[in-house]
């Protein structure tokens, strides 16, 4: 259990206190985070008194903190492509790693993340672990799954996903057909089993991408980013959400809308500082991190993190 901690809001935001994960409805803070905060689609653990993000970048850029609001670089994971990846995309340069998802299961941190080029299906999601992401000394676990131009789906964007049982599943996507899951072996770490649509967005060009699913109180709720990312200002990215009784699905928004078919509600679309938020990840189901690009530093992509409340039983900050 995490240890309780109180953050005072900026006056600007609020003045009431929020006890860390635990926030009072209505009240769920926003970080002040300080320190170097530049990440595109962010994914964070807490080990001990330190967090840690990892985000898109060379070799999986690693920030670090000692308290959760201010931060600085610490090494990337990987100081070289390992020599399998030009196998599955060739075309992949320049050590240039998507979307990390880093979990801790059976004592054990695993790091899921991906290689592609931009706009292809021609990509591959990989993994490495470690006894822990302070220690260090991660391991090559080599390919998970892959998709080619063949395929109707992308295998960017991974999220581990443990179920009501403890079973470990993969969640992830982007475009095409829309977010996949797949259910995973507990001792490797990869996939066993068929590949089940839980996502997707047929009349929106398929804008639908990053997954992420927690459990809580019955439901497994999916949130994804939808529309555009990546343009800086002028990104339209969106959080979206939707839950199921089941992991598998049916995904429906707050009107009942199946996300197969397009729904999802929106948990978030920006505001004049912070265009397109997007790249979300959940922690612990009290906290919620994801990218925006700020308007006042060029666009800059940047983290933010907030308390996740769960009023009536959906998502709300």
């Amino acid at each position: 259990m995490k240890k309780l901690k109180k953050w005072l809001l900026t006056a600007a935001l609020a003045t009431s206190v929020s006890v860390f994960g635990l926030s009072s409805p209505g009240f769920a803070a926003f970080w002040n985070l300080t320190g170097d905060i530049g990440v595109h689609d962010p994914s964070i653990i807490k080990e001990g008194n330190s967090w840690y993000t990892f985000s898109t970048g060379q070799g999986i850029q690693v920030l670090k903190s000692d308290n959760g609001t201010n931060w600085y670089r610490v090494p990337q994971i990987f100081l070289s492509p390992p020599s399998w990846w030009s196998t599955y995309v060739p075309n992949q340069t320049h050590n240039d790693v998507w979307a990390p998802d880093i979990h801790e299961y059976n004592g054990r941190v695993w790091l899921y993340y991906s290689i592609s080029t931009f706009g292809s299906n021609q990509s591959a999601i990989g993994l490495a672990s470690a006894s822990s992401v302070g220690a260090g000394q991660w391991r090559d676990d080599g390919l998970v799954l892959r998709t080619t131009t063949s395929n109707n789906y992308n295998a960017i964007d991974p999220n581990l996903v443990i179920d009501a049982n403890g079973e470990p599943w993969l969640a992830f996507g982007s475009y095409w057909s829309g977010i996949k899951l797949t259910k995973l072996d507990k001792n490797t770490m990869k996939p066993t089993g068929s590949i089940h649509s839980i996502a997707a967005r047929p009349s929106n060009n398929g804008a639908i991408e990053g997954p992420s699913i927690v459990y809580r109180n019955g439901y497994y709720y999916l949130f994804a980013s939808i529309d555009t990312c990546c343009q800086g200002v002028n990104s339209t990215y969106k959080i979206v959400y939707g839950r199921s009784t089941s992991i598998t699905g049916p995904y429906v928004d707050k009107n009942g809308v199946n996300m197969l078919n397009g729904g999802g509600t929106v948990l978030d679309s920006g505001n004049v500082k912070w265009k397109g938020p997007g790249g979300q990840d959940i922690y612990s189901t009290n906290v919620i991190v994801r990218h925006a690009y700020d308007a006042d530093d060029n666009g800059a992509p940047k983290l933010l993190i907030n308390d996740l409340n769960w009023p009536n039983g959906w998502p709300s900050y």
